[in-house]
């Protein structure tokens, strides 16, 4: 993003350059343009950072889903297991 602005900011000096001498005027408004654009960098770049964190943190909490599901998951098979031999145990009798 930031190398677009320079971009931008560097053709915009370039037309002003040459379309002849750029009054104070004309540099004042290329120069506000130009802080303009940096602020919505800016401002996306924190928002971008924000999202990230977001992402992360529900990255985080779907792992720990995972693992709480995993671990109910083999104490089912467990008790399954146990039900099975206690039934085979019950039926041998």
């Amino acid at each position: 993003m930031k190398t677009t602005i320079v971009k931008a900011l560097t053709v915009a000096l370039a037309l002003g350059t040459l379309g002849g001498c750029a009054t104070t005027e004309q540099i004042a408004q290329i120069r506000s343009t130009a802080e303009q654009a940096l602020s919505t960098a800016n401002s996306a770049t924190q928002r971008a950072d924000n999202s990230l964190s977001v992402a992360n943190s529900a990255l985080d909490a779907a792992r720990s889903a995972q693992s709480a599901a995993d671990a109910a998951q083999a104490c089912c098979r467990e008790n399954t297991s146990r039900l099975d031999k206690m039934f085979e145990k019950a039926m041998q009798k």
